[in-house]
């Protein structure tokens, strides 16, 4: 069972793990991007009328403080540039 439970994950690391990685961070940027559209104020950005905002907001509600750490983060120099899947 250790066997082929390695080699699956070897398989997975060679054929597919680029992808995945680079779809979970698809997500993360446009959930990023949905939650400032909807909830920009919060962090000083006014960008959609509070109406919207609040019929929004039970669907967010979980997600604001991951959201609020992620926005407010200090970065690096390398984090803006995109390093995977060159030439896909």
């Amino acid at each position: 069972m250790t066997f082929r439970r390695a080699l699956r994950e070897f398989l997975y690391g060679m054929g597919s793990y680029e992808f995945v990685r680079h779809a979970m961070e698809e997500r993360a940027a446009r959930e990023s991007l949905f939650m400032v559209v909807t909830l920009g104020d919060v962090v000083g950005v006014p960008v959609m009328p509070p109406y919207y905002a609040l019929r929004l907001l039970p669907y967010c509600v979980g997600d604001v403080a991951a959201w609020k750490r992620r926005a407010l983060r200090e970065r690096a120099v390398t984090d803006q540039h995109e390093f995977d899947l060159h030439g896909v």
